[in-house]
């Protein structure tokens, strides 16, 4: 099997998660010069945005890093009439930051045509992929380019699915990550399959290598994601819990006091299944029974959660976190990349 740091160009087999809305160039940078792969997630991020995210990157690193995007699996909303109704099920949050419940937009997100012509601009080292498999064009134009893809699977049908597709590696995702459940072909409520099951059976499933991603935050963990199969690991929480992340206080003090039985799994924040810390917004949301789909949840609670995260009001925020929260005890990103880097078999 191809060895993931020759494929990536990358020294250490350490691969930054990359964060919907909660990336940062400083951290993204600070993976990345360290040896690993650091990942910036683009969700929402329209052409001009994408051109000057990577800009800043270029700036900040000359080492590969990734680029994430969403891929459509069909079932997204488009602003319609229905609008005005999911934004008054969420007036009260509204008027607890004041601000007016927000108009329909034209679209809730960029088109993943625009957001390509950005990255194929930018040519990164990597792109990667969640919530589908890329069209053969997608792949053919990436590979042009000198561009390796990875894919995301909950499970190992998603994986062979991915490897059929021409995915360069694929990301074993565990039911213990922190935010979205990015299954595709099933529902995700039922592709919830944690990582020490999925990761020994996808490794066996396929012939790219596989990266193990779920619950993993220091050597330990590292070291269990090696024996089972994994060509490298690529960890979100302990990295989100650092100075260099995007995260604010608020979000930084849900993952240090959030025991690994006190996440959720909601689809309150965005219409889609997705793991973090239970808050009184997310509770709220629920008990209403008043769930717009996505990406409409999505668009309208980010348009309170970002005042909420400028304020640090952490009741009314994502705070997206895994189950091995306890275990992101580090401030700086170059200390938690020592501690992982200290399980990876010699």
């Amino acid at each position: 099997m191809t060895d993931l740091r020759e494929l990536l160009g990358i020294r250490h087999p350490i691969v930054l998660a990359p964060f919907g809305g909660l990336s940062s160039v400083e951290l993204t940078a600070a993976v990345s010069d360290a040896g690993g792969l650091g990942s910036y997630g683009l969700y929402g991020y329209d052409g001009e945005r994408i051109r000057e995210t990577v800009a800043a990157l270029r700036a900040a690193t000359a080492a590969p890093f990734a680029l994430n995007i969403w891929l459509s699996v069909g079932d997204e909303a488009a602003p319609g009439p229905e609008h005005d109704a999911y934004a008054s099920a969420l007036s009260a949050f509204f008027a607890e930051v004041g601000i007016e419940p927000p108009a329909r937009p034209a679209r809730y997100l960029p088109t993943l045509d625009e957001q390509l012509d950005a990255i194929w601009e930018a040519a990164p080292a990597v792109l990667s992929v969640v919530f589908g498999v890329p069209s053969p064009e997608l792949i053919q134009e990436a590979h042009r380019r000198g561009i390796r893809v990875i894919g995301t699977a909950t499970t190992v049908g998603e994986a062979r699915a991915l490897e059929a597709g021409g995915v360069d590696a694929i990301v074993a995702t565990g039911a213990e990550a922190a935010g979205h459940r990015v299954s595709f072909l099933r529902p995700a409520e039922e592709s919830l399959v944690g990582l020490i099951s999925l990761l020994p059976q996808v490794s066996d499933a396929v012939d790219v290598p596989v990266i193990a991603a779920g619950g993993i935050a220091d050597r330990r963990g590292v070291a269990a994601a090696f024996a089972l199969g994994a060509a490298a690991v690529q960890v979100g929480t302990s990295f989100l819990a650092t100075a260099e992340s995007a995260a604010n206080t608020a979000h930084r003090a849900a993952i240090r006091s959030t025991s690994a039985d006190a996440s959720v799994l909601t689809r309150a924040m965005s219409g889609r299944l997705s793991r973090g810390a239970s808050n009184r917004a997310v509770r709220a949301i629920e008990a209403s029974g008043s769930i717009a789909p996505f990406p409409a949840q999505n668009w309208l609670t980010g348009r309170f959660r970002a005042v909420a995260g400028q304020r640090g009001l952490g009741d009314l925020q994502s705070l997206w976190l895994g189950q091995s929260a306890p275990l992101a005890r580090w401030d700086a990103a170059s200390d938690v990349f020592e501690e992982l880097l200290a399980g990876v078999p010699r």
